[in-house]
């Protein structure tokens, strides 16, 4: 009867036990999808800001700059803190610094305050990236295979487009545009912030040092040969999010005459979006494919946008967006699910950091450079030479994976190893 007992109270514990983990999990990725949400929200503000600042366009790609270097200056320093103190404190200090950022922004008057709003944005974003996609992971359903990694790959892009595609409607239509959408954000963030609180902590913890913050890249050994082979679909991926996400508002009011700020934030939408949902629908499609085939649309997508543009059709560019998605999307989400495979548990935080930081640097460095040579060479010419260099890269992605023909290996070997459990 006493051992029957034990049983009983040993099996409510392990039930309880999942129970938490499994809201862990969604409050988990609800944070990661507000936290990419609210870094989206500026974008389609640019143009506002401009013109009731008198910003030159200089100063708008220095608003997107520092955000990029303060998000890669997290991601080097304390992009895997996590690992070593725990999944939650780590992320509610991201929600509540991304609630003060808005704040700020809301409050803006100046160029100075908004340089000020999106540095700290860009510090909480790449702080809270890594340990709220381990989080999921350690946090995963039971039953729930390769559910983490699918939406640590499809989360951040439907943030963005969410982020985008809100912000561009509360502009549009909402009293005080460059207030209410932070006002929004913030709130929401602010409510997940009070839920992050209960989630569990299930990740290993190492021993922290001061060199934790000596910036590095964290690559695990077992999954450096993976990363050498995906990395190339990574950057074009985000390269070409960057081509939408820093300039499709420039785009819309400079080469196609359109100054809806609602068509401009779905423009944004329309190729992050799709971006998120090729990752959903493809999650049990075999990885590599799903990479390569990604490769080969961000190939295509640029080319019939360069097509657009240079015919001014609205329409056409709309058309092309989705095309261009389903690159972003599968060539991304491909390779973060071959990389998530093989990761140890004590180095995901830091892995999925250093994923971060490289597509952020692709996201940014193209679109910083983009901004400065636009005064220089003209709009058309640099989204030309932009959308030139993501075909570029892509066929060098496509071309790295010669070398390495078995890597989907490592994703099929885990799915048999969860299907036996």
């Amino acid at each position: 009867m006493e051992s029957s007992l034990r049983n009983h109270l040993r099996a409510r514990e392990e039930t309880t036990d999942r129970s938490h983990g499994s809201a862990g999990f969604w409050i988990a990725s609800a944070t990661l999808f507000l936290l990419l949400a609210q870094s989206g929200a500026p974008s389609p503000l640019y143009p506002v800001y401009q013109q009731e600042l008198h910003l030159a366009s200089a100063a708008t790609t220095a608003i997107f700059s520092i955000y990029i270097c303060g998000l890669l200056l997290s991601l080097l320093t304390v992009g895997s803190l996590s690992d070593y103190v725990g999944r939650r404190p780590v992320i509610l200090a991201s929600a509540l610094l991304s609630v003060v950022s808005l704040l700020v922004f809301a409050g803006a008057g100046s160029l100075s305050v908004l340089l000020v709003a999106r540095a700290l944005q860009g510090v909480a974003v790449g702080a809270g990236m890594g340990a709220i996609g381990a989080a999921m992971i350690d946090l995963e359903p039971v039953h729930g295979a390769r559910l983490a990694a699918v939406l640590n790959g499809a989360l951040p892009p439907a943030g963005l487009a969410v982020g985008a595609l809100a912000s561009g409607f509360l502009v549009q239509d909402a009293p005080a545009p460059t207030v209410t959408v932070y006002v929004v954000f913030g709130v929401l963030l602010a409510v997940m912030a009070v839920m992050v609180v209960f989630i569990s902590e299930r990740g290993p913890r190492g021993v922290a040092t001061p060199s934790l913050f000596i910036p590095r890249l964290a690559v695990p050994r077992e999954t450096r040969r993976i990363f050498g082979a995906v990395v190339g679909c990574m950057v074009s991926s985000w390269a070409l999010a960057g081509l939408y996400l820093g300039m499709a508002p420039t785009i819309m009011v400079g080469v196609l005459g359109v100054s809806s700020h609602v068509v401009a934030g779905a423009a944004v939408a329309t190729v992050t979006g799709s971006g998120a949902l090729t990752g959903i629908v493809g999650r049990h499609r075999d990885a590599r494919t799903t990479m390569l085939v990604g490769a080969a649309a961000l190939i295509i997508g640029p080319v019939l946008s360069v097509i657009a543009l240079s015919q001014h059709s609205v329409w056409g560019f709309f058309a092309s967006a989705p095309v261009a998605g389903v690159g972003f999307g599968a060539a991304f989400q491909g390779g973060l699910r071959l990389l998530l495979a093989k990761a140890p548990a004590n180095g995901r935080a830091g892995l999925l950091s250093t994923v971060y930081l490289v597509s952020y640097i692709a996201l940014g460095v193209p679109a910083m450079i983009a901004g400065w040579l636009v005064p220089l060479l003209g709009l058309g010419a640099v989204v030309d030479g932009y959308a030139t260099f993501v075909i570029v890269v892509a066929v060098l992605a496509l071309a790295l994976q010669w070398a390495l023909p078995r890597i989907g290996r490592s994703e099929r070997v885990a799915d048999a190893a969860e299907r036996s459990e």
